[in-house]
């Protein structure tokens, strides 16, 4: 059961305080998580559909 659950609260308490997350790495690397994020997105969903092809 807590295998399920501290996931979840740790997603929940990631997308409360995404901003203080990402003005905090802004002002730290200058640098958007939101772009890494997205490209990180897009490249897994890319391999993802690489690896369905084959």
């Amino acid at each position: 059961m807590l295998k399920f659950i501290i996931p979840a609260v740790i997603f929940f308490l990631i997308v409360l305080f995404w901003e203080k997350i990402n003005d905090a790495i802004y002002k730290k690397f200058n640098i958007r998580i939101n772009y890494v994020v997205l490209i990180l997105f897009l490249i897994i969903l890319a391999v993802i559909f690489i690896l369905l092809y084959f």
